[in-house]
């Protein structure tokens, strides 16, 4: 028996800590192309930090309706297979599953709850759809996401190395940051450094060969970094560039660490539903290139929706 066609459109539906995203996709000449993207800020994580994390039964409304709604949304642009992918915030909530069968029984879609290895291996198959890295040699990845962040070491198209550290800016600033409408103290700063230098030490990350390698980086923060940077350039998001230098997460450390909430609201590139979690998140991110001795992040879109795409699409072939 012939094996069955390969969808020809697929959406994936990306149920994150801080947002639900929304990929639709199709096989090109140049392995895959983009039709649609959205994303919707839900903040499924709120909880993240605690002992024993749950979803809020405003969280859990939140991301049903997101998923319903951009569901249809994939539908309307010619989707004819859907997934839907969760991560940390589901994945280490007491009640992720109650969260899977409510999505189940209101839109008919079985929801995958990740595990941190395959959300790592997933985060690095969609880095080589980036036709910019898609052939690159050596180097590392970090995806920075609200509830972990997975750190992946490739050695040419092959993945050595999968890590997922819970060191997501959510639990971290649910975690260390007592009132997150305030301005970060640079107290509370090396506090959060210092915890990332241990999570990273206690996961082996010394033992691999992270250190040195070229970086790339997706995740909300590193995109809300180049837009602030596009911003202060007076350029299109588009049109600026990928490379993100480790210095540059410093001074927009220093800048946006002293503000309040409302302050950091009104910056140019900083979404309003992420400045809470913003100065934590780029603490992170500069300890790991402290870490790892990175001096230049290089930005991909590419990430966990277009590796599920990239894998749906294959799933059929002969």
């Amino acid at each position: 028996m012939p094996p069955s066609p390969a969808p020809r459109t697929v959406a994936v539906i990306d149920v994150g800590s801080n947002t639900i995203k929304l990929l639709v996709a199709r096989r090109s000449p140049a392995g895959m192309e983009r039709i649609h993207a959205r994303t919707l800020e839900a903040r499924l994580g709120a909880g993240l930090g605690r002992d024993r994390p749950r979803l809020a039964p405003g969280s859990l409304a939140r991301g049903i309706d997101a998923v319903r709604s951009l569901a249809a949304e994939g539908r309307a642009h010619g989707a004819d297979t859907t997934a839907v992918v969760a991560t940390s915030a589901v994945r280490d909530a007491e009640n992720g599953p109650e969260f899977a069968a409510a999505v189940r029984g209101t839109t008919g879609l079985a929801l995958r709850i990740l595990s941190g290895p395959e959300e790592a291996r997933l985060i690095g198959l969609g880095l080589r759809c980036d036709p910019a890295l898609a052939a690159a040699g050596d180097l590392a990845l970090f995806d920075l996401g609200g509830g972990s962040l997975e750190v992946l070491e490739f050695r040419g198209p092959e993945v050595r190395c999968a890590l997922s550290l819970p060191l997501g800016c959510v639990r971290l600033t649910e975690r260390f940051v007592a009132d997150s409408t305030l301005p970060l103290p640079e107290s509370v700063r090396a506090v959060i450094a210092r915890h990332v230098t241990a999570v990273a030490a206690e996961a082996g990350l010394a033992r691999h060969g992270f250190r040195g390698l070229p970086v790339a980086a997706a995740g909300g923060t590193v995109s809300t970094a180049r837009a602030m940077r596009a911003a202060a350039a007076g350029i299109d998001l588009d049109d600026s560039a990928p490379e993100i230098p480790v210095a540059f997460l410093r001074e927009l450390l220093a800048r946006v660490g002293p503000l309040t909430l409302g302050e950091r609201q009104a910056l140019a590139g900083l979404s309003a539903a992420r400045a809470d979690v913003f100065p934590a998140a780029l603490a992170t991110l500069i300890a790991m290139a402290e870490l790892t001795g990175c001096d230049t992040f290089r930005h991909s879109w590419c990430s966990l929706r277009h590796g599920v795409a990239a894998e749906l699409l294959a799933a059929r072939e002969g």
